[in-house]
């Protein structure tokens, strides 16, 4: 396969199962002008002779990588697909049109950029809205997970992730695209993944290194008037206590439905 639609990358080291469980999601789409690129970083467990023997549309890349952003940097430059997307192990499409819906959308839409849709948290079982527009607000309070975002892969050969962003490189980066190189992302209204949740960015330690990289981040790219504009908005409409319920099994549906209905 020298040239295909997309890259599917699947990042992964000892993942047991879970590599298995996003591959088979991968594999079973409709649309078939895709490839599957699997980025190991020395895996011990045995996962990786579990994958399915003489599938073409696998690639497999084992090298020893510093973390998940140095392994996602890796693994792009092993694609040969127009669109690249970021499928973490341990997450799934959620059903076999993804890639179909997505081709058929970035053919009206044509153009140089980044198209993105909603993520079905599993933990919390609920659909977790996408902003319908990206704006400077936006990007300063919620862009789209990676793992719902189809980049052009020519933007990681302009720039890559910078993996002294421990948790939020690919925040960093999508900032970057829009600000930097005109990116105007846009909305499809449909769920790319499913999120698996619990992952490396939630826990406790990472989630104080997730509020400076975002205060450092926010810096290169906002004005001090508009992150001072945009905190204080957070702060009047009660952040924490919206990320809060949004945490909650009980009140998380309730809060991205109406998040949606915002949204639209």
């Amino acid at each position: 396969m020298d040239k295909c639609k997309f890259s599917v990358i699947v990042v992964c080291l000892n993942p047991g199962e879970k590599l298995l469980r996003t591959v088979g999601s991968i594999l079973r789409q409709d649309f078939d002008d895709y490839e599957i690129v699997v980025k190991d970083g020395g895996s011990t467990d045995g996962s990786l002779q579990k994958l399915p023997a003489g599938e073409n549309k696998i690639r497999v890349v084992v090298k020893e990588d510093t973390g998940i952003y140095d392994a996602m940097n890796q693994a792009v430059g092993e694609t040969k697909g127009e669109y690249v997307l970021f499928l973490n192990c341990g997450d799934t499409f959620p059903e076999s049109g993804v890639l179909q819906k997505a081709a058929d959308f970035i053919e009206e839409n044509g153009g140089r950029g980044i198209y993105y849709g909603d993520t079905f948290c599993e933990k919390t079982g609920v659909r977790v809205a996408s902003p319908r527009q990206i704006t400077a607000f936006a990007c300063y309070r919620n862009i789209p997970c990676h793992q719902s975002c189809f980049y052009q892969r020519e933007l990681f050969g302009d720039k890559k992730y910078e993996p002294a962003y421990r948790v939020r490189a690919d925040y960093e980066h999508f900032l970057w695209c829009f600000f930097r190189a005109g990116v105007k992302p846009a909305c499809m209204d449909m769920v790319v993944a499913n999120y698996e949740g619990g992952g490396y960015s939630e826990s406790r330690e990472n989630k104080k290194r997730d509020k400076e990289e975002h205060r450092l981040i926010t810096k290169k790219y906002l004005s001090g008037k508009q992150r001072f504009l945009y905190g204080l908005f957070m702060v009047v409409t009660l952040r924490p206590l919206r990320s809060f319920l949004a945490e909650q099994t009980a009140f998380s549906g309730i809060y991205n439905k109406l998040k949606g209905k915002v949204y639209r």
